[in-house]
């Protein structure tokens, strides 16, 4: 399993907006992707327009091929984008020790 993990920081006042879309976008877009195995969202305490986007991938292909390159990738932008003060940081990890 792939995690992908996005740092994303939306504009100012955003909060509410921004976790109904994001919410939508997940349940009603990245569900429907091949390899998708379920997500995460958590919003920052002390930054509270910064949000971590926990995605976990049965490939890394699913996500930077099958996902990103697909119709459902414009689909889910068109819903959270609005909301990003800049392009989020996405990078991905794999499971090295579990407890």
């Amino acid at each position: 399993m792939i995690l992908e993990l996005a740092d994303i920081r939306i504009k100012s006042g955003q909060q509410e907006a921004f976790e109904k879309a994001i919410a939508l976008g997940i349940q009603n877009v990245i569900s429907r992707a091949k390899g998708f195995q379920g997500a995460k969202v958590n919003r920052g305490l002390e930054s509270p327009e910064r949000y971590i986007l926990q995605i976990f991938w049965e490939t890394l292909e699913d996500h930077t091929v099958g996902f990103r390159e697909s119709p459902l990738f414009t689909e889910w932008r068109a819903i959270v984008g609005p909301h990003f003060a800049a392009a989020p940081a996405v990078e991905h990890f794999e499971l090295a020790f579990k407890s």
